[in-house]
């Protein structure tokens, strides 16, 4: 048997020989069948301690952005972390075709395991197919690739959660306000992941009622178009209670717009989790009350979940003997009552 037939064996099957431990666990009739069988306490768990060597790819698109460029960031600093990981990491590209070649070139030097967050998901679902079938398990980083087949397990934020939990802030801010207004600044609306927000906000805002979305714009995720956008939005409506805005980036321009505006009539929440957001909520000096979390530490556990996975470990606290398929990130509301938990998770 070939070396690349047996890492597609130990990929592959291990899936199976869990399933077989646990259905044994679940359809046995004998209390006691012996004391050698697997069970969720004495299944290994990754943890802090220095295991077997894991060689990591990462592969992520270029930086061009504050929270890529946290993304970068986190995953980095958790692997020097672990004395039993090697990062193998690429300069990152948002070209498809150069981020392709970058990945192929991980999987000739045969990593372990591969982290990738694609410039493009359905551009990209062949590399990670083909990584896969060379027996080097994926995990799929944020933008998901278009088959389940492409990756071993998926980790990313919440879009939708991101503009429900935003809407229920507001919400719950402006309750008792008869006939309250919000407005909103979204991203990108060529963009998935933009329209989930959006979506998201409105389906929270139908539990109040009395509140009523009067306007909305796009925005390109930089400084310059929130703050383009932002003065459009102040000129067109004069009277509103609270906005939305998706990102914390964009969001440095919509203030600036809005203190050239000289308002302060309304509460803002932002997205994303940036320092600079942190920071003003916390001095509770302008309209930014609050700020959504996508948040950039999921390559953090990105790189967890592809040391467990070379190492062959389940995740402590889960009884599960195998890492899940899909890791959701919580879409956690940062105000001033909870800012210095989190301060330190902001990017720049």
């Amino acid at each position: 048997m070939t070396k690349l037939t047996s890492r597609r064996g130990l990929l592959f099957g291990a899936a199976a020989v869990s399933a077989g431990a646990v259905l044994t666990g679940c359809t046995s009739n004998d209390p006691d069948d012996g004391g050698d069988k697997a069970s969720a306490d004495t299944q290994p768990a990754a943890d802090d301690k220095p295991g077997k060597a894991v060689t990591i790819g990462y592969a992520g698109p270029q930086a061009d952005h504050g929270w890529l460029n946290a993304v970068n960031d986190n995953a980095k600093k958790r692997a020097e972390k672990y004395s039993d990981v090697t990062l193998e990491i690429t300069e990152g590209s948002n070209d498809t075709a150069q981020q392709i070649g970058q990945i192929e070139t991980l999987i000739n030097k045969k990593v372990d395991v591969l982290v990738v967050l694609p410039a493009d998901g359905k551009a990209l679902t062949q590399i990670g197919l083909q990584a896969m079938r060379a027996g080097i398990p994926v995990v799929n980083l944020d933008r998901i690739f278009n088959s389940p087949q492409a990756y071993r397990c998926w980790v990313g934020g919440d879009n939708y959660g991101m503009g429900l939990n935003a809407a229920h802030y507001i919400g719950e801010k402006l309750k008792d306000k008869p006939d309250a207004k919000v407005i909103e600044l979204a991203g990108l609306d060529n963009l998935e992941l933009t329209k989930q927000r959006t979506q998201g906000f409105d389906d929270g805002l139908k539990n109040y009622p009395n509140i009523q979305k009067v306007a909305r714009q796009a925005a390109d995720f930089t400084v310059e178009s929130g703050q383009a956008k932002m003065a459009q939005l102040l000129q067109a409506q004069s009277d509103f209670d609270a906005m939305w805005n998706h990102d914390d980036d964009q969001g440095v321009g919509a203030l600036r717009a809005i203190e050239q505006a000289g308002r302060d009539d309304f509460l803002m929440v932002g997205g994303a989790g940036a320092l600079s957001a942190f920071q003003a909520i916390k001095a509770d000096s302008g309209v930014l009350k609050a700020t959504v979390l996508y948040p950039p530490t999921m390559a953090a556990s990105a790189i967890d979940l592809a040391r467990a996975l070379g190492q062959g470990k389940g995740i402590s606290g889960l009884a599960e003997f195998e890492i899940p398929s899909t890791v959701t990130c919580y879409s956690a509301v940062v105000d001033k009552e909870n800012v210095d938990q989190y301060m330190s998770t902001g990017f720049k």
